[in-house]
């Protein structure tokens, strides 16, 4: 007998934040805090699984209240009464009922019902991520430290605090300043020599600059650079490919596996930013990840600044696929607060992966219905 969904709720949770991030301010550069959306799918055997959305307005288009309106009126009457154990169906559905455009349509949003689905699966058949998956695990995952910042003094500053807090290996904010650019990845290298440095120019150059840029980055010792110039700019990926200077990294320009797949036979990059927020939950993450590794490309764990649910489910993605590279999942850096009984830890600059079903991660509802501090 098949079980099936019986009801989708939603909260909205805003997280404190500490420190500056370019993507977590409001309008007129007021703090926001970090919006999301915690989803709860209850099954007909009266089963539980949670999941989160995550929306960075700075970042996408999706918003607290898109992502909270959509699940509401749209994708949770199409989908009571889905079978909980036909997740192609479900996905199916959630597609049908809000379009794509040139990619998945609010695939934020999707990404909290598809969380929400993996972790109501796991619950009830008792099985961790990896077990899902038929794949191993580990207990830690490093992480990278986010320099985002405005001055070289800052940097120093955000840079001593990482080494404090034991993290090793940094991945900077850079665009659209080159010179400011090449000093603070000069800088990060001077400090921490040994590190593993990743440049984010989240689509900040024009092709002209950052086919200028990349080998003096090189020369300094970043080794990726990731999404270089705006989404669109498919010819400028494809040069910045052919000249070699350094792998170039897709992230805001790969939403699903469709465009990856056309992306790579066009030759224009050499591997993806991994967010499992971005591209509509674990489902088609694990999707990219398999073609990546099919293809002979990288694959980075990236994330959106995730809180709770959400990094949760990163790690557990990136540890069973056996992420080589340190990942720059800065939630614990920026935000404060948690809806978990037990928040995940981190303990000089390693994440432990939850080991539990689902997700992994116990959420305690009183937290949902009272300010984060």
């Amino acid at each position: 007998m098949s079980i099936r969904i019986a009801a989708i709720e939603t909260f909205p949770v805003v997280y404190p934040t500490r420190g500056w991030f370019k993507f977590l301010e409001g309008p007129k550069g007021r703090p926001g805090g970090r919006p999301s959306v915690v989803v709860k799918i209850t099954a007909d055997n009266g089963a539980v699984g949670w999941g989160q959305s995550i929306p960075l307005h700075r970042w996408s288009y999706e918003t607290l209240e898109t992502v909270q309106t959509t699940i509401e009126h749209y994708l949770a009457p199409e989908l009571i009464g889905l079978d909980v154990f036909d997740p192609e169906a479900i996905q199916a559905a959630m597609n049908r009922i809000i379009a794509p455009s040139f990619s998945t349509g609010q695939p934020i949003c999707k990404a909290g019902v598809d969380l929400a689905l993996f972790d109501l699966r796991g619950r009830i058949t008792g099985q961790t991520a990896a077990q899902q998956w038929g794949r191993p695990t580990r207990e830690r995952l490093t992480l990278s430290w986010t320099v985002n910042v405005r001055t070289l003094a800052e940097a120093e500053q955000t840079i001593a605090e990482g080494l404090a807090a034991g993290y090793r290996h940094f991945n900077v904010k850079v665009a659209p300043d080159p010179r400011f650019d090449l000093e603070l990845c000069r800088l990060v290298k001077r400090l921490v020599p040994e590190g593993f440095l990743w440049a984010d120019a989240n689509g900040g150059y024009d092709e002209s600059t950052a086919l200028e840029v990349a080998p003096r980055l090189a020369d300094v010792g970043v080794a990726v650079l990731e999404q270089p110039l705006p989404a669109a700019r498919l010819t400028g990926y494809r040069r910045l490919r052919q000249q070699g200077a350094l792998p170039i990294l897709m992230d805001e320009g790969i939403v699903s596996s469709v465009e990856l797949e056309e992306f790579i036979r066009l030759g224009l990059l050499d591997g993806v930013a991994m967010k499992v927020a971005r591209c509509g939950g674990l489902t088609e993450a694990r999707r990219q990840i398999q073609l990546l590794e099919a293809s002979g490309l990288l694959w980075l764990g990236s994330g959106l600044t995730d809180p709770d649910l959400s990094l949760a489910a990163c790690l557990q993605l990136y540890a069973a696929h056996g992420l080589q590279r340190p990942a720059a999942l800065n939630g614990p850096q920026f935000l404060q607060g948690s809806i978990l009984k037990q928040p995940i830890r981190v303990e000089s600059g390693e994440a432990r992966v939850p080991q539990g079903p689902g997700l992994g991660v116990e959420v305690d509802p009183d937290r949902l219905r009272q300010p984060l501090v």
